[in-house]
This record gives structure tokens, C-alpha cells and sequence, in this order.
């Protein structure tokens, strides 16, 4: 693991598809590129992240961010009154935006962010692309805010660690899910107040009833319109079969090889895809998957696919 002031070398980790901890204002990210699949999935891997969840993609400014999701007057408001800085907007994600379906965690929504801090500014500009970046910490631990916390917890785990000295704000970035309203999905580095002063109105609160949660939290968010068999180890009739490993009769397979960091990188194309396929009353069966190493996450993310509907 590398660990210098280099912008092009941080920015050749992420081409390659590597794992890059950086500094943003709010903590110190763990980043990859947001298109790249494997990349993500080694995200995972390096927090020991138990659950999928939907990832934040970082990006240099509006006019890049607008090439991945879709901006209503409200979202650029708030983008061009609050970006760069603490602030991640949840918006329609365009369906030409490439990005891998790990990210969404299979959604038709992403969270977007312009980091203010100059480091982040510079290699985002210099990788030209989208980054996913959870905290640079094990999944569970205080998220970092020093280099030395990111190398205590993540040394031999990830590629590299652009320095980007101490983080300013110190506090995750507040998320807001902008849709026909404006919903705070997570309080941080951004002030409701000064939110609701922008918009001139107030914006639903975490406490109140119908207040959408952050994404991923929800079971059906992860559910095919067919019902799903899990641990499946044969295939039965009028069943679309998932496989992982070698499997003789699968139509699908998470990965053939039997990689649990493959299997994660395809999860939720496999997922459409199968539901695709089903025609009326059919299930999707899918094949066991060891639990190990991001094998939990994928077990957690099939037993809400199949959640109140039985194991067929």
C-alpha cells in the first residue's frame, strides 16, 4: 500500500481498478471506480462490509454529476447552493450512466456528492469518473479522519492512501432524497436550517412517519417481481436457476468460478436478468453461497430478495 501526495499515481490506482483511501472534508473515503464492478465489490471486501448497501459516488462537479443522474430544478438548487461540500443528493440515476449495479445496490436511484477538499477535487478531476467511497474504516469502526486511522485499520487490505492531512468537517455528509419532495435521509455535515433556508420551506424529518429511510433499507427495494428461492441446491421444474460455481443445468450463474467478490460484483444484474426471464408463476431459485468474506452480504441481500414469501 502506497501512501503519498502523488494526485496521478492515486488517480492510476483507481483506473486500474484498485482501492484508494482519500481525504474529503467529511472523513477519509474508500474509493473505486463507481463503473467497474470487481472495483467495488474489493470496497466491500477491504471493510469486511456485511450488507450492500447503496454507495455514494463522488465526482469533481454538477456538469459530471449530471451525467450520472438525472437533476430536477430542486436537486440543481440545492447542488449549486451547497457543492462542493457535506452534501450527497439522492436522485433518479440516468439509464445510460454505466455504473455498476453494485453502487445502487440494484436502484434506480444514486447518491451523488462534490467533496469540497482540495485533494478530492484534484484526483477526482484527474480520474475524470465517478468514485464510490464509503469511510476508509473496517465496516462497524469510527470513521476515520486522520491517514493513521485509515492505515491502522486498512493496512495490507486496499491499494493506496492519497494523504489529504486532517478532515475540516470531521461528520459524514447529510444525504437528501430529492424526489417530488425533499427528504433527509441522514443528518450531517450540512445543517437542515440551512437546507430549508435554500428551499425556502420545510423538508421531512428522519421522525416522521412517512419520511423514506436511507436507501437500502427496506426488504422489497431488494425483491424481483418473482418469487425466490434461496439455498437452492438443485434446480426444479419451472424454475429459473442461479448458479454459483459449477452448476450443470444453471441459466444463470452469480459466478462461475465460485469467487464470492465476483458473485458480488454481478449480484444485482443477475437478479434482473432472472427476473426478466421468469414469465407468470415462475421462481428464481439461486444456488447457496459459502458465508464468507462478502458471502455474508450477498446472503443478507437474498434473504431480503426472498423475505415474506417462504423458501419454495
Amino acid at each position: 500500500m502506497f501512501q503519498a501526495n502523488d494526485v496521478q499515481a492515486a488517480a492510476d490506482v483507481l483506473r486500474s481498478g484498485g482501492v484508494l483511501a482519500f481525504a474529503t472534508e467529511t472523513v477519509y473515503g474508500l474509493g473505486a471506480d463507481a463503473r467497474n464492478g470487481d472495483a467495488v465489490a474489493a470496497v466491500y471486501a477491504a471493510k469486511g462490509r456485511p450488507a450492500f448497501n447503496p454507495l455514494i459516488i463522488h465526482v469533481a462537479d454538477l456538469a459530471m454529476a449530471e451525467r450520472f443522474g438525472v437533476f430536477s430544478d430542486t436537486a440543481r438548487l440545492l447542488a449549486e447552493a451547497f457543492w462542493p461540500g457535506p452534501l450527497s443528493l439522492v436522485v433518479p440515476l440516468r439509464k445510460d450512466a454505466g455504473l455498476s449495479s453494485l453502487v445502487t445496490a440494484g436502484l434506480d436511484s444514486v447518491a451523488i456528492r462534490v467533496p469540497a477538499h482540495s485533494g478530492a477535487q484534484a484526483v477526482l478531476a484527474a480520474f475524470d469518473g465517478p468514485v464510490a467511497a464509503p469511510s476508509a474504516n473496517p465496516s462497524g469502526g469510527i470513521s476515520p479522519t486522520k491517514s493513521a486511522h485509515v492505515r491502522a485499520g486498512l493496512n495490507g487490505r486496499i491499494d493506496g492512501v492519497l494523504e489529504g492531512g486532517d478532515c475540516a468537517v470531521g461528520l459524514e455528509s447529510t444525504i437528501l432524497l430529492v424526489d417530488a419532495d425533499v427528504a433527509l435521509l441522514r443528518a450531517g455535515g450540512v445543517a437542515v436550517e440551512d437546507i430549508e433556508a435554500v428551499l425556502r420551506g420545510a423538508i421531512a424529518r428522519p421522525e416522521d412517519p412517512e419520511t423514506p429511510q436511507s436507501p437500502g433499507q427496506l426488504a422489497s427495494h431488494y425483491a424481483p417481481n418473482a418469487a425466490v428461492r434461496i439455498n437452492a441446491s438443485e434446480k426444479r421444474a419451472g424454475e429459473i436457476y442461479i448458479g454459483f460455481g459449477a452448476v450443470d443445468d444453471a441459466d444463470l450463474s452469480l459466478s462461475e468460478m465460485g469467487s464470492v467478490n465476483e458473485a458480488a460484483a454481478n449480484l444485482f444484474s443477475v437478479l434482473h436478468a432472472a427476473d426478466a426471464m421468469a414469465k407468470d408463476g415462475q421462481t428464481i431459485a439461486i444456488a447457496p453461497v459459502p458465508m464468507m468474506g462478502l458471502g455474508l452480504a450477498i446472503n443478507d441481500r437474498l434473504t431480503r430478495a426472498a423475505a415474506d414469501r417462504g423458501e419454495i
